[in-house]
């Protein structure tokens, strides 16, 4: 049937006009490139963001619901450590630096490439005083907590009377009016985290040795991945970073923070774009010269590759509405593949010059079909992955793949009529090369020979595919250099492990539960940092203690309110007048709580708002607010970020058993599912070689089908054991670089198998399109992405491996 059906459409070929062919094909062209004009001006537009090509998760709603709340809220924040001899000058250097900023934002009508503009908050303090003063019946630190239970009122009253002595204390007559015992200062000190940092004069400062250190906080208005916003942002930076240069020469900085990931990102990617990219079509030029000596070739190659990325890029962004910098990196490879069916067309007139043009592209338009249809069905396996990235791939190549073989099809045939000069010497040296494979198939056909063959083979497999490891780690995806990580880690360190990635997502079916069950997870934090497995946390518990804790201080405090306050108020010289105050206070604060809805009325509470996930915030496709259902009753959750985590296999462990304490970990996650795909394309390319063998037996027959297929399918197991052999890790990108070997490698076996009597033409340009492909792949092989590394190096391998084999096919038919 699939025969039946290329002759018919072969002889349509035939018998349609050169010139209506050529006019369709530019009127697509012209089709396309409106489009993609029209599609740019819409605001199709370049991304670099890495983790735009990262597996989506599935995850429970409130799961995903945390994760984008940490993105939204670490996202974008730019940190800057001005490092000076002294506090004065550090202070001065963060002030002139955060002037600039804030003048620059100012400066573009409110609207600068940075915002929020910040260090310290000094009236922070003051406004959670304001707050959780009228509340100070209903809080106790925990030592407060231990002398009232255990009645130790003298302890307090001690701390009390230090506080009246003390020439910097916080007492004052107001104070001791209202808070005899000064209990409420001390949990106000509470609320603060523990770290190394301080604040002067507005500034977050941190010593880094015998200097001083000022850090500026800013956040960019728009994704650090948006390669426009990385330049506004860099250059709005960079001129404030110039002013406090020129003012402090002495300054040192640490930056840190995804705008400079991103920004190396794009230079890296920019850089290999057009390196590898121009060293590719140089190569295929080269080759295209060297083998035709002839202009028009040239011409035609270079139209080919044109038609092919035209309809790429036009495909891509209609489909995903952008084009990311890596879908471009490894679309440097399409040159070497779209420009094999030029390759195969002008082998073949070489081949036969008395042949027009339109009769060649008849001749081979079969045998270029079926190779078109199983390269573009390898595209689809990489399409297949969960990576978006890697799907803008498969489908920037595939389309690629079929502008040029629609090039070949309606161009070709009134472009590339003109007679090409003697083609003798090519042709040739390719028949040697045949020769010398068949004298060294009639050796291998026989026993000795089959048996030392299948021997080396076996060897050669056996030993690199038992030291072949695995390695799923998303972040071998993009790795940032040294000048970007090191002064990242040093800022971290100043400002005491800053927040990782990971975090522990709580959940409890009512507000109260979800208050409880973060107080119970302070104290193993507490235990995690004393056991140096972590280094800090931020929390709700600590602002918002649940009812349940402050009814118990509350009752706590009745032994001071209600049966001790005259000796409290003696003991500390307090006039007894004060009593009936403050015993009414005490009763009236019964039912007076710290609720979740009033703390994130403050600007603090705002800034803390996004750790905490209410049930009305999440709605149903319909718009109604999500609600409990039988079976689903943890609809409250709270996230508890974690910074400098040192050991996260031991903090795991401590949540294990905890019930609906949850440690995220998305790298970790998706990981796990790189490594799930990765078995699942091995799988594919394994089912992809029995579709293949099935299809191409209708045309072959089974017997030469096995042969055609077996070529592949060995060249990718050479290229495991040969990654094993060089202590390469397995990853998703080697299996997805294995499909587009079958893909590839196929097409080999097929013009082989198809070669009929123009074997030296089909070795001719089976030399071609292999040395094209592997200066497209063998040059992505020395990428700084290792993701691309892997795919560049698998590809080369195996098309090297594919090219010594599918010969065999020729020379064995003809012995």
């Amino acid at each position: 049937m699939a025969s039946n059906f290329a002759t018919r459409a072969n002889q349509a070929l035939m018998q349609s006009s050169p010139k209506w062919r050529l006019a369709i094909w530019l009127l697509l062209m012209l089709s396309a490139s409106l489009w993609s004009l029209q599609l740019w001006q819409n605001g199709a537009r370049i991304q670099s963001d890495i983790l735009a090509m990262l597996p989506h998760l599935q995850q429970d709603k409130l799961t995903e619901r945390a994760l984008n709340q940490v993105e939204a809220t670490l996202a974008d924040q730019v940190y800057i450590a001005l490092i000076a001899k002294d506090e004065t000058t550090a202070i001065a250097a963060a002030k002139l630096m955060m002037q600039q900023l804030a003048a620059d934002s100012l400066g573009a009508d409110n609207n600068g490439a940075l915002t929020d503009i910040r260090s310290a908050d000094m009236q922070l303090g003051e406004a959670l005083g304001q707050y959780y003063f009228p509340y100070r019946f209903k809080l106790l630190t925990a030592p407060q907590a231990k002398a009232l239970t255990t009645q130790n009122m003298g302890s307090l009253i001690e701390a009390a009377t230090a506080q009246l002595y003390n020439a910097f204390g916080y007492a004052n007559s107001n104070l001791l009016a209202q808070d005899p015992l000064l209990l409420f200062p001390a949990n106000l000190l509470a609320l603060a985290a523990s770290s190394t940092v301080r604040a002067s004069q507005g500034i977050l400062l941190a010593n880094q040795g015998d200097k001083v250190a000022a850090v500026v906080i800013a956040k960019g208005r728009e994704s650090a991945f948006n390669p426009n916003a990385q330049l506004a942002q860099i250059t709005q930076l960079n001129q404030a970073l110039d002013s406090v240069k020129q003012r402090y020469p002495d300054v040192t900085m640490l930056k840190a923070g995804a705008l400079f990931h991103a920004l190396a990102a794009t230079q890296t990617a920019k850089s290999e774009i057009s390196i590898l990219g121009l060293a590719s079509l140089l190569g295929v030029i080269a080759l295209v010269w060297l083998a035709f000596r002839s202009v028009m070739p040239l011409l035609l190659a270079i139209v080919t590759i044109s038609s092919g990325l035209l309809l790429a890029v036009t495909f891509t962004l209609s489909v995903f509405g952008e084009l990311h910098l890596l879908t471009l990196v490894f679309g440097t490879s399409l040159i070497g593949i779209a420009i094999d069916y030029s390759f195969h067309f002008y082998c073949e007139r070489l081949c036969d010059t008395e042949r027009s043009a339109q009769a060649t592209v008849a001749y081979i338009f079969p045998t270029v079909t079926l190779a078109f249809v199983t390269s573009a069905l390898a595209y689809v396996g990489i399409g297949l992955a969960p990576f978006p990235g890697m799907q803008q791939v498969a489908t920037f190549c595939a389309a690629g793949l079929l502008g040029a073989y629609l090039t070949l099809i309606f161009a070709y045939p009134l472009l590339a009529g003109s007679r090409l000069p003697t083609g003798s010497r090519p042709l040739a040296i390719a028949g040697k090369y045949l020769a010398s494979l068949t004298a060294l198939s009639k050796r291998l056909t026989t026993p000795l020979g089959v048996g030392c063959f299948v021997l080396a083979i076996l060897v050669c497999c056996v030993a690199g595919l038992t030291q072949l490891n695995v390695d799923d780690d998303i972040r071998h995806l993009q790795q940032s250099p040294t000048s970007v990580t090191e002064p990242e880690s040093q800022l971290r360190t100043l400002l005491s492990g800053g927040t990782d990635n990971q975090f522990l997502l709580v959940r409890a079916p009512s507000e109260e539960a979800l208050l409880q069950q973060l107080e119970r997870v302070s104290p193993m934090l507490d235990d995690a940092i004393a056991k140096q497995e972590l280094g800090n946390y931020v929390s709700l518990s600590r602002y918002l203690p649940s009812h349940q804790k402050q009814d118990i201080d509350y009752q706590l405090q009745a032994q001071l309110y209600q049966t001790q306050l005259d000796t409290v108020l003696a003991s500390l010289g307090l006039d007894e007048s004060l009593k009936p105050t403050l015993q009414a206070a005490y009763l009236a604060a019964k039912n007076q709580y710290i609720t979740p809805a009033g703390f994130f009325k403050l600007e603090a509470g705002r800034q803390l708002a996004p750790l905490w996930l209410a049930p009305h915030e999440a709605s149903t496709p319909n718009g109604d607010s999500a609600t409990s259902n039988s079976g689903m009753a943890n609809n409250y959750g709270a996230i508890v970020l974690l910074g400098g985590i040192s050991n996260i296999d031991a903090l795991k462990a401590r949540f294990t058993s905890t019930t609906n304490v949850q440690l995220i970990d998305k790298v970790a996650d998706i990981s796990a599912v790189m490594g799930h795909y990765r078995l699942l394309t091995l799988k594919l390319l394994a089912l992809a070689l029995v579709i293949a063998l099935l299809l191409f037996s209708l045309n072959f027959g089974f017997k030469k089908a096995t042969v055609v297929v077996a070529v592949p399918a060995l060249a990718a197991l050479l290229t495991l054991a040969t990654l094993g052999l060089t202590g390469s890790p397995l990853s998703l990108f080697h299996a997805l670089a294995l499909i587009l070997v079958f893909g590839i490698g196929v097409d080999y076996s097929l013009f082989f198998a198809s070669a009929k009597s123009h074997g030296n033409a089909v070795m001719m340009a089976v030399f071609m399109s292999a040395c094209s492909t592997l200066l497209a792949f063998g040059l992505l092989a020395f990428s700084q992405t290792q993701a691309i590394h892997y795919f560049g190096l698998t590809l080369s391998l195996g098309i090297g491996f594919t090219f010594l084999l599918s010969p065999l096919i020729l020379t064995t038919q003809k012995s």
